[in-house]
């Protein structure tokens, strides 16, 4: 048990260094010795664990995509419609890419010139995103002539530019640049006969703080 609980420890620890270094250096120029300084374990433990940086870029992006998916739950489990949902995990999201170097990593190793990847986080969010669009627009949440097909692009490298802002610039503005985009893109997405998404923000305020 004390063995399995120490692996456990030392593949987190791997995978979150290795996202570290990918996020700051890129897959090309990540180099494994690094990554395991970084995490504290010896080359031989990282080679135990993970024989490749391939194989290690993998898990930082199955890890990537599970956080995504988590939020998806944790937002869905509050009900409401396909738009409102939306609205809610996209400001997770972009608050997450902020401060999480496994979920950023999950993101770019996707983006990565030097490494082609078809699977990772972009994919799944991108395919969610496109999904909930299309259920909201047979559930009449949109707009007549809106394309799901369109918006979901716009959300999808909105919240992607968003989140690359708040981690390499350390905009602290990235939130309020959130509610601008949904201020800016519900009113014209939303049917009129639905009452618009809430933008997100603290609800512990307890404010409405529906697009007027």
């Amino acid at each position: 048990m004390v063995r399995q609980v120490r692996a456990v420890r030392t593949r987190r620890a791997l995978v979150r260094a290795a996202a570290e270094v990918f996020a700051e250096d890129g897959y090309a120029l990540a180099s494994l010795p690094v990554i395991s300084r970084r995490a504290g374990v010896s080359t031989g433990a990282l080679h135990f664990h993970f024989p490749s940086k391939d194989l290690l870029a993998r898990e930082v992006e199955a890890a990537a995509t599970a956080a995504v998916q988590r939020l998806v739950v944790r937002e869905g489990a509050g009900g409401g419609g396909g738009l409102q949902l939306l609205v809610d995990v996209s400001g997770d999201l972009v608050a997450a890419l902020a401060v999480d170097p496994v979920l950023r990593a999950g993101f770019e190793l996707a983006g990565d010139p030097s490494r082609k990847s078809a699977e990772g986080p972009g994919r799944w969010w991108s395919e969610w995103v496109h999904g909930l669009l299309r259920e909201a627009q047979g559930a009449g949440e949109l707009a007549r002539g809106v394309s799901p097909e369109a918006a979901a692009v716009a959300v999808v490298a909105s919240v992607a530019g968003f989140g690359r802002l708040a981690s390499r610039q350390r905009v602290r503005s990235s939130p309020r640049l959130v509610e601008q985009f949904w201020a800016l893109l519900l009113p014209g997405l939303a049917a009129p006969s639905h009452r618009l998404p809430v933008l997100p923000g603290p609800r512990a305020t307890g404010t409405d703080r529906t697009p007027r």
